[in-house]
């Protein structure tokens, strides 16, 4: 049996809790922020989890995580 690869994209994307949640940063924050308004900068800097619905697709790319 050969040694499963992890998908070192999401890797870098994606924190593992110690219950085994996934933990992302919301998108729409890197640049281009002028035109976005204050409360919506300050609404996308919090982290959030992944889905339980997507979870299982995360986790299959991450499978020694």
């Amino acid at each position: 049996m050969y040694k499963l690869k992890t998908s070192k994209a999401i890797k870098k994307r994606i924190k593992v809790t110690s219950n085994g949640k996934l933990l992302r940063h919301s998108s729409n924050r890197s640049h281009l922020l002028q035109k976005k308004r204050s409360k919506r900068k300050r609404r996308l800097r919090h982290v959030s989890t992944v889905n339980l619905s997507d979870q299982v697709n995360f986790k299959n790319s991450l499978p020694y995580i």
